[in-house]
């Protein structure tokens, strides 16, 4: 039996009545990880003897009729998250040796219904990337083709899934860092609503876009996660309860429209545009109403993102500075301004380096207007923009990238072509709103494709059943 194909309710059935244990399901996952893991560098660290005495003691709770309701839930964290006495390296050698000393809120929730983590995921250095190949670990590579990366920041996460080492991933998405992935490796990523999962427990990139989500082969799974992470918590004042958000449910949940210029634009792959429109016929067919339209600030996504976010970034990693913890340098230095600059020059990948100083330049007191201000106003029109089209529309359809995975260096000697990748996944971090990837076939080189859904604020429910219709 493949257990990595099955729907949790599925799986669940099975062990419910006693045809599976749980025990069984982590030692298939384990075999999976030693089967693959050392060729794609997925997981950073597993947890196996602790996976299997976890699973032993759901089993005893299972047959008491007291287990959770993930029980035998297997899944992996990205090494953005923290976990109680557990390492969180966040991608960094900067966080060398670091054990949290909680669990972030969306770990612990799932961990509260018996979920069994398995293992921390390779991701990005902070989740700065699109390819993965950023983190201080080296590279996820794409189990259909490991000549090509995985996706990034989530590529350890999305492999995960790919490759089945896990049945459920948590990852985050700062621009599309799972959505990016999830298509690249052909597997189902949502990034929610901004405020609808606490970020308490995540090691921040960009506070204000920053967004925890679940990766998984299964839409109807995304929808499980989604129900235990999300709600208020006491520890994140950005959470909002959605009961307490007078969010417009879809007219009738038929109507659908895409950007032109996303649809048409020139970086498109040809084989993806053809699949996105086959998409959009199929649509048509099942009776939605499908529409173009214009959407004048696409321009604009890129730079306003990278603005804001590289500001965000250079002042929170401003705490990495070998004092409290992580790495320290050896070096012997003669004050504590030269201990900083020794560990961070040591400890903080290119990547990282180049965000914190393009960061630190748009907040400098000459070009903090001309740069970051300026951002922040271009910010509220694309938002503004995007949820007029909400209001006329139920959801925004589009790739999720612009090609299929990039082949392993490809991007990493030209950032800005690795920037340029995040063109279609953006808009939804900078205007707050719920997305989902899900898969959209393959292209001539057997390389996966991704169909992307936006829809308004803490309509994830309704996304969700149209990804569940498409998929």
């Amino acid at each position: 039996m493949n257990i990595s194909q099955l729907k949790y309710r599925d799986l669940r059935n099975l062990l419910d009545q006693g045809q599976l244990t749980c025990v069984d399901v982590v030692t298939y996952y384990l075999s999976q990880i030693e089967a693959h893991n050392a060729k794609l560098n997925a997981f950073l660290e597993v947890y196996a003897a602790e996976a299997l005495g976890k699973a032993a003691l759901i089993d005893v709770k299972i047959q008491s009729g007291t287990a959770g309701e993930l029980a035998g839930l297997v899944i992996g964290i990205k090494d953005l998250l923290c976990y109680e006495d557990h390492h969180s390296y966040a991608g960094s050698n900067i966080l060398d040796s670091f054990k949290s000393t909680f669990s972030a809120t969306a770990v612990q929730r799932l961990l509260d219904q018996d979920a069994i983590v398995i293992g921390r995921q390779n991701c990005d250095e902070f989740g700065m990337g699109s390819t993965n190949e950023n983190s201080a670990f080296g590279p996820a590579l794409n189990f259909k083709n490991t000549a090509h990366v995985a996706g990034g920041s989530s590529g350890g996460s999305a492999v995960s899934i790919q490759a089945n080492m896990c049945h459920i991933s948590l990852g985050t998405d700062t621009g599309g860092s799972i959505r990016m992935p999830a298509a690249f490796c052909g597997v189902a990523g949502l990034k929610p609503t901004y405020g609808r999962v606490s970020r308490w427990g995540l090691i921040a990139y960009a506070s204000s876009f920053d967004t925890i989500g679940p990766m998984a082969r299964h839409v109807e799974d995304l929808a499980l996660i989604l129900k235990f992470i999300s709600g208020a918590d006491g520890q994140d004042s950005t959470v909002v309860s959605v009961s307490e958000f007078a969010a417009k449910k879809p007219s009738n949940g038929k109507r659908i429209a895409y950007i032109k210029e996303m649809a048409e634009h020139p970086s498109l792959q040809a084989d993806i545009k053809k699949a996105f429109f086959e998409r959009l016929d199929q649509l048509k067919k099942k009776g939605y109403e499908v529409i173009a339209v214009d959407f004048p600030y696409v321009e604009a996504l890129l730079p306003t993102y990278y603005i804001l976010t590289t500001a965000e970034a250079s002042s929170n990693l401003s705490r990495f500075d070998g004092v409290k913890f992580g790495h320290r340098t050896s070096f012997a230095t003669k004050d504590l301004l030269e201990m900083y600059k020794k560990t961070r020059d040591e400890a903080f990948g290119e990547e990282v380096k180049r965000r914190i100083m393009l960061g630190t330049f748009v907040l400098s007191a000459d070009y903090y207007d001309a740069y970051y201000t300026k951002a922040q106003k271009v910010r509220r029109l694309i938002k503004e923009f995007t949820q007029s089209l909400l209001q006329e529309n139920d959801f925004l359809v589009s790739p999720t990238t612009s090609s299929t995975a990039y082949r392993l260096g490809e991007k990493t000697l030209d950032p800005l072509q690795m920037y340029l990748g995040d063109l279609f996944t953006v808009q939804a971090n900078v205007a707050g709103l719920p997305a989902i990837s899900i898969p959209m076939g393959e292209d001539a080189q057997s390389l996966p494709m991704g169909f992307q859904i936006m829809a308004d604020v803490f309509q994830e429910e309704a996304m969700l059943d149209l990804a569940t219709e498409l998929v």
